[in-house]
């Protein structure tokens, strides 16, 4: 009973800590919810998205909490397949149909794209997207891409520090 409060205790603190991303309101919470819904065809409550910063990048993934959820994971696929894509072409306008045409890291993203390898792959139990490149203003660019993510989808995702225990990692 002892050992898993402490555990519990310690990954709320580590929670605290472990990447500063703002916070932003409800309305706002609320709002990129209603425009992700338009955009992304799996449902926010049935999965989860993860984002982790590498040092020469980053990882997102979306997961269906369900891993028996069959047509959530084809969704998830089908739609992380085409928007690497569509990334790899320079073309954000899904993430600014959701988030404004402000909303960081996506200009340099949009106008570095020919240097970042934007690969998919299938998971177990969802899809991928490895983002990857050696130019340091595209790396940070990843790393506010993932940070305004973790910001406005506080709700349904996690940082990659977070998710490290969770099953769908290879």
């Amino acid at each position: 009973m002892i050992k898993p409060l402490i555990h519990l205790l310690l990954f709320c603190a580590f929670s605290a800590t472990a990447h500063a991303v703002e916070t932003v309101s409800a309305e706002r919470l609320d709002e990129v919810a209603k425009r992700g819904a338009d955009v992304m065809p799996f449902s926010l409550e049935k999965t989860l998205h993860v984002f982790n910063k590498t040092d020469n990048g980053g990882v997102q993934q979306v997961i269906a909490k369900d891993a028996g959820d069959s047509e959530q994971i084809t969704l998830i696929r089908k739609h992380l397949a085409e928007i690497a894509a569509h990334f790899a072409k320079g073309d954000f306008s899904g993430p600014k149909r959701i988030h404004g045409n402000d909303m960081p890291g996506v200009k340099e993203l949009s106008l570095g794209a020919g240097r970042v390898h934007f690969g998919y792959r299938d998971l177990p139990n969802g899809g991928q997207i490895d983002y990857v490149t050696e130019a340091p203003e595209l790396i940070a660019a990843i790393h506010l891409y993932f940070d305004a993510q973790l910001s406005d989808h506080s709700r349904h995702v996690m940082s990659g520090d977070h998710a490290r225990h969770r099953s769908h990692r290879q």
